[in-house]
């Protein structure tokens, strides 16, 4: 924020000879308590870092520092002490609690000698304390508070109400066996059998208490139920926050950095916590629970959120229970530690107008539009770089179709190799050894002469596959790490070679009544890779896995078999020029082929244009 003087000139607050100018101090004095109230009453963060913390609570006080005043009592010697702010940015996993935002804290409040209103007076007089030694009497009249409030919504935990029935149960049944003996009467055997089911009963009930308290995943837990006072009523209902912004974290559950604990306590608790997570994705839900009706969300994250498979109950999350305002496209190189492409969503919390469109930018600039019911068409991918003309093709290539998927025997990986490819794979040939292909070996309609062999032994294959998926009479092999305007590089095998988990497999299924060969030309064509890079990738300039679910929805033209012959015809002229050169001069081909599909899929000439220029 710059503050100018009446004169334009920077405003700039200091002494002169020992005095102040009446003016500037009011202005100083003004900028710090607006500051201070906005940080103290608006401001509150949480940070599972405690250097990021340290160094948000940092900048918040210079940025207080910055419009510092002299105290008038001190004769303008001494400058007013700053508040402590540091209350409001927490320390703590914002995505793991004990208690539910809607647990019912009358109860406790009942029980408990405090209330919300003497929590949130002690969170002020802390914010307000002028010395180390009345800070630290806050400190502990807000933990012995917080405590109260933990101490009562864990007893009346199920787990907790278990244990005390159970204990109750075992109480009883043991009064009764002791009375009897002491009577000297004698005790039934189902008596005795009760007490022995009570005994076992209470250590279980036992077990799992102790299991909660002890289990490692709550260590650093963030009780947001009742943590932030000043988002809670005077009957202790959590309301919500009016805003939530963040730059979430970017850890992927494959890598190892998320526990197999954790990867539980995220599906039991999270609508989208299944399946493969990355913790982003989390925080968004965790967003909506944590705002009020309406409130304001916004996020930077990466722009795989938008396309990438693993992201789509996340999607469908966040469009159903969002309204989106805009997504603003940053492109790559905005962090340096990331390598990724960035957006940044702005909306609110509640259920979407259908048809309200909201807007694309990119440099500050509006690019495109989009709107809910779009999204729900294109299956829950936001294409951000489609427009309503590009838009309409798609859905035109839609029609009188059957998705790929459908046509498909197997559509499946290769093999998993994992820390043992010296001992599997051979750069000669041996005794039962198949020939094996790698990913960046194929290329549209060519396969690299062999040179690595597999030792196909399923008990040191970490995912081996079946032998029948390699050794069908003819396949088509797709490159599944991919790139660029024409990602779909598909390769005819009818050779039976093995693969890696680099390439897919595509078998059709008997009777389908395609060639495969027909396949391989549409899928080669620029056509249906504009169509994937515009349906699927939003035409990403990075690497692209190619998703078995994307590649199912590939539209296929319902097609005679005669017409499919011309196609063929050409498939096998490519084929056989490619098989000894990957690099001979095959374009005339390409462009008959690719004329016939744009033929096929009834584009105009204006249409035709609008793919020529995206597909080089």
């Amino acid at each position: 924020m710059i503050v100018t003087a009446s004169d334009e000139d920077i405003f700039e607050y200091r002494l002169t000879n020992g005095a102040i100018n009446k003016e500037a101090q009011r202005v100083q004095e003004s900028l710090f308590h607006e500051k201070q109230t906005i940080i103290e009453n608006c401001l509150f963060g949480v940070d599972i870092n405690p250097n990021s913390v340290k160094i948000c609570r940092l900048r918040l006080w210079i940025e207080l520092l910055k419009n510092a005043y002299y105290t008038k009592e001190s004769n303008y010697s001494e400058l007013e002490t700053l508040p402590n702010i540091d209350i409001n940015i927490k320390c703590g996993n914002s995505l793991i609690s004990r208690f539910a935002l809607d647990e019912d804290l009358k109860p406790s409040l009942a029980k408990s000698k405090f209330n919300i209103q003497s929590y949130k007076s002690a969170v002020q007089t802390y914010r307000e304390a002028k010395n180390k030694e009345e800070k630290r009497e806050m400190e502990t009249l807000i933990s012995i508070i917080k405590k109260d409030f933990t101490s009562e919504l864990s007893f009346r935990h199920n787990v907790a109400k278990s244990y005390v029935k159970s204990k109750t149960a075992l109480v009883k049944i043991s009064s009764e066996i002791n009375r009897m003996k002491l009577w000297k009467e004698t005790v039934p055997k189902k008596l005795l059998d009760d007490l022995e089911k009570a005994t076992k009963l209470l250590n279980r009930n036992e077990k799992k208490i102790q299991d909660i308290q002890n289990n490692v995943i709550y260590n650093h837990s963030l009780e947001w139920r009742f943590e932030f006072p000043e988002v809670l009523d005077n009957e202790g209902n959590f309301v919500g926050f009016d805003v939530v912004i963040g730059n979430p974290p970017y850890v992927f559950g494959g890598t190892g950095n998320i526990t197999e604990s954790m990867k539980k306590f995220f599906k039991d608790m999270y609508v989208t916590g299944s399946g493969k997570i990355n913790l982003f994705t989390i925080f968004i839900e965790k967003s909506h629970n944590l705002l009020k009706n309406s409130g304001a969300f916004s996020f930077i994250i990466p722009n795989t959120f938008l396309r990438v498979t693993s992201y789509d109950q996340s999607r469908r999350f966040y469009i159903n229970n969002f309204e989106t305002f805009e997504i603003a496209d940053f492109g790559t190189d905005v962090f340096e530690d990331a390598i990724t492409t960035s957006i940044v969503l702005i909306a609110k919390k509640g259920i979407p107008n259908r048809t309200k469109e909201f807007a694309i930018t990119k440099d500050y600039k509006v690019i495109n539009t989009l709107n809910p019911e779009q999204i729900k068409q294109a299956d829950y991918v936001i294409t951000i770089n489609v427009s309503k003309t590009k838009n309409h093709i798609l859905q035109k290539m839609k029609i009188d179709t059957v998705p790929l998927g459908e046509l498909c025997k197997e559509m499946i990986f290769g093999v998993v190799i994992t820390n043992n490819r010296a001992e599997v794979v051979k750069p000669v040939s041996f005794e039962n050894a198949k020939p094996f292909l790698e990913g960046d070996e194929i290329g549209s309609y060519y396969i690299a002469p062999v040179k690595s062999y597999l030792n196909y032994d399923p008990t040191l294959l970490h995912r081996a596959r079946t032998k029948e998926i390699f050794e069908v009479p003819e396949k088509l092999l797709i490159q599944r790490i991919t790139g660029g305007s024409r990602p779909l590089k598909v390769a005819y095998d009818n050779k039976q070679y093995y693969n890696k988990e680099s390439i897919n497999n595509l078998i059709l299924k008997e009777g389908s009544g395609y060639n495969i060969k027909f396949i391989l030309t549409l899928l080669n064509s620029k056509l249906i890779n504009w169509f994937y890079t515009h349906a699927f990738t939003n035409e990403s300039k990075l690497t692209v896995n190619l998703s078995k679910t994307y590649l199912a929805r590939i539209p296929i033209k319902n097609c005679n078999d005669f017409f499919q012959q011309t196609f063929v015809s050409l498939a096998n002229n490519m084929l056989e020029q490619k098989e000894y050169n990957k690099n001979a001069n095959t374009i005339n081909l390409e462009k008959q082929i690719d004329d016939l599909v744009y033929k096929l899929y009834n584009l105009t000439p204006e249409e035709i244009q609008i793919i020529e220029n995206s597909v080089k």
